[in-house]
């Protein structure tokens, strides 16, 4: 069917389905939602919630489920099984009944977690309870408008491409999305099919989590913590209580809230997420600040530090829990013993296990891709897992889950913490150590958001211009890496990574999950001076690339996530003393705490295409006087 065709076809589906397509009026947006089908990847189904084709629905759910129903059917014999987690966003406690309704139409035994719950809880459950797969629906910290649906393997692991490519034969089979069936839950209940699942599972989770603790030496360390209005409120500080830290919580983020309203992003990889935390840390003096996203599968850390609070990366933190880690557990290494990291991860902490003995091994982007490995240690016994994270703020140590985990990578962080202030040392004491050891590194994420058929386009057209180009594009190449045709035991995937003189790198691929093109850097040199300069020369080779001059800048990447909280925001001018005039409208026309967005603005700004700015605010009407 053609876009035309689906509309009407989805036109016929329940009231609200109609209503809410009938008041449309943006051609643009119908497109949108109709010119594919929204895809279920090798992580599932993500995507921003409504009705139509390429949305997150009950409808996608429901045929999403059908398929992994068949998939079960045919490929295992015997009982079938499956537990089901969710988070606080928007929907997915429907999404999660949804999805249960149709397991035990089609005779599949179900667990459903009663209450939100972390995504490395789903990734346990499922060994704990022996069941064949297990689904969560989170769209982890993304946007307000956004969820999605993650399946697991027997082992507690998202699909791997060997595996979730069956599950998506089977749901490309599911021709009619209307006609999927579903059991009511009572009568579920009733029948045998499904169970809620209480405290056990999770109390026993903890209990595996703790076991991980490698410094239990009592501590003044003062710690703020931020749940980011998600599922780590009770499991984060439930194992931080137990391990005697003095927490304070940012009330007003420990609410479940899918509106994530105190945040513009729940993302603990952006600064803002963290701000409330910082501002109470500053009132407390607090040592510390941890923040985990909604489904608890990532923590970001602020450090006190000379008097000012330092955010430590992905990278740094999981460098720093490397060689922490090894101080406690070098008497029990062996020759098997094993770091895994993935490709867009930067090195340092690949150096620190070497020095200290332990095997190295690469994955592809994505925590399934190191959970897959410890499934496979397990099976031929050539390596043993002992630490694996990604430079996406994921960590995981020890096997009992095969997903990364917030909870256990925020109790060795307050651990390690504690540590170095016995020391008397700071975290960023720590990392500097490191660097004088082992060189210093600058790492840097850029995200480009093209949405829409335009959008995926020119992501295509672009990653073609790179492989055209790929010996000359950046200075200094020594080698390029093209994914796409395999490198080694790994998977086909559409990324490239050029390495530089020096020990430099980049790496360029589309986001799995996201309309966003994803620029990662790792530079390499003696100080961290010397390094903003590599990368800032980069960084203005991609922004030539990108054709991003300020004015498209704003338009293409600031104004849809302004445009996200219900704002607005126009370029006006840039005067040649690089005064930026932004004109702001909607909720930003009334918003109290503008100077903090227009402060991001100029950081992004800056960051994404080399200009520093000042930026004037101008409010416009309706609500506020035009200045």
């Amino acid at each position: 069917m053609d876009i035309h065709e689906k509309y009407e076809y989805w036109l016929t589906f329940d009231d609200n389905t109609k209503n809410e397509l009938e008041s449309i009026t943006d051609k643009k947006e119908i497109e949108d939602r109709f010119y594919k089908d929204l895809e279920f990847g090798t992580g599932g189904l993500r995507g921003i919630m409504g009705a139509g084709a390429n949305r997150m629905n009950k409808y996608t759910v429901g045929k999403a489920t059908k398929g992994l129903c068949e998939y079960l059917k045919n490929e295992f014999a015997g009982e079938k099984s499956v537990v089901i987690a969710y988070d606080s966003r928007n929907n997915s406690k429907a999404f999660a009944e949804c999805a249960a309704e149709v397991l035990c139409y089609n005779g599949i035994k179900t667990f459903l977690f009663e209450e939100i719950m972390p995504t490395p809880v789903l990734s346990f459950s499922v060994r704990y309870l022996n069941c064949n797969a297990g689904i969560v629906i989170t769209a982890s910290h993304n946007p307000k408008e956004y969820n999605g649906y993650k399946v697991y393997d027997k082992y507690g692991c998202q699909l791997v491409p060997q595996y979730a490519d069956k599950v998506i034969s089977y749901i490309n089979n599911v021709k009619d999305i209307k006609s999927v069936k579903h059991m009511n839950l009572n009568m579920a209940l009733s029948n045998g099919y499904l169970t809620y699942i209480g405290d056990e599972v999770l109390n026993s989770y903890i209990s595996e989590v703790e076991k991980m603790a490698v410094y239990k030496e009592a501590s003044d360390l003062k710690i703020v913590y931020t749940p980011l209005h998600g599922t780590g409120n009770i499991p984060v500080r439930k194992v931080l209580s137990d391990m005697s830290f003095d927490v304070s919580v940012v009330n007003e983020q420990a609410v479940a809230d899918g509106n994530f309203t105190t945040v513009r992003s729940p993302n603990p990889e952006e600064k803002d997420a963290l701000n409330m935390a910082l501002e109470q840390a500053k009132r407390a003096n607090a040592d510390l600040v941890i923040g985990t996203d909604p489904d608890c599968d990532r923590v970001g850390v602020g450090v006190l530090h000379n008097g000012e609070y330092t955010l430590l990366t992905g990278n740094q933190t999981g460098a720093l829990l490397v060689d922490f880690y090894l101080k406690f557990k070098k008497q029990s290494l062996n020759p098997k013993s094993t770091l895994v990291k993935t490709i867009v991860t930067n090195d340092l902490g690949a150096e620190i296990a070497r020095k200290n003995g332990l095997n190295v091994v690469e994955t592809l982007t994505g925590f399934k891709y190191i959970g897959d490995q410890i499934t496979k240690y397990e099976k031929t016994g050539e390596n043993e897992f002992l630490i694996g994270y990604e430079e996406s703020y994921g960590y995981l140590v020890g096997t009992y889950a095969r997903d990364k985990d917030a909870v256990v990578a925020s109790m060795l962080i307050c651990e390690m913490a504690a540590y170095y202030k016995k020391n008397k040392m700071t975290l960023v004491d720590a990392l500097n150590v490191l660097y004088s050891e082992y060189g210093f590194y600058l790492d840097a994420l850029d995200s480009f958001v093209l949405k829409g058929k335009d959008g995926a386009s020119r992501i295509k057209n672009i990653m073609s211009y790179f492989r055209a180009n790929k010996a000359t594009v950046f200075p200094n190449i020594t080698d390029v890496k093209d994914y796409s045709t395999g490198i080694g035991d790994l998977p086909k995937s559409n990324v490239l990574k050029f390495f530089l003189k020096g020990g430099s790198w980049i790496a360029v691929r589309p986001s799995g999950t996201e309309p966003k093109l994803k620029m990662y850097y790792s530079v390499r040199g003696i100080d961290s001076s010397t390094c903003e300069r590599s990368l800032q020369n980069i960084r203005t080779i991609i922004n030539g690339i990108m054709g991003m001059d300020i004015d498209t800048y704003i338009k293409k990447i600031i104004r849809p996530k302004i445009q996200g909280d219900g704002g607005e925001v126009e370029f006006e001018s840039l005067s040649d003393d690089g005064t930026l005039t932004l004109i702001f409208r909607g909720e930003c026309s009334k918003c109290l705490i503008l100077n903090r967005c227009v402060d991001w603005i100029a950081e992004e700004v800056l960051k994404n295409t080399g200009k520093l700015v000042k930026i004037k605010a101008v409010r416009k009407k309706p609500y506020f006087w035009d200045n």
